[in-house]
């Protein structure tokens, strides 16, 4: 069955918006990794390396917050 017009702009954005979250959750990682990944090689990276680095970036910053070192 083939989508209304509103249906395919519908999906679109939705596309759009989920690009936007990966690209800014890559751009996260690069900024996190001070340069130790470029952002193309981001890009190459695996869904589960993409979730174990940002589990890491979290528990990195929790730690931080706790011991009240400087993060920056």
């Amino acid at each position: 069955m083939p989508l209304t017009t509103g249906e395919i702009l519908q999906e679109v954005k939705k596309y759009s918006g989920e690009q936007k979250q990966m690209k800014s959750e890559l751009l996260k990682i690069c900024w996190y990794m001070r340069g130790g990944i470029t952002l193309n090689e981001a890009y190459d990276l695996s869904y589960e390396d993409k979730v174990l680095i940002n589990d890491i970036i979290k528990d990195n910053l929790e730690t931080t917050k706790k011991t009240k070192l400087p993060f920056f």
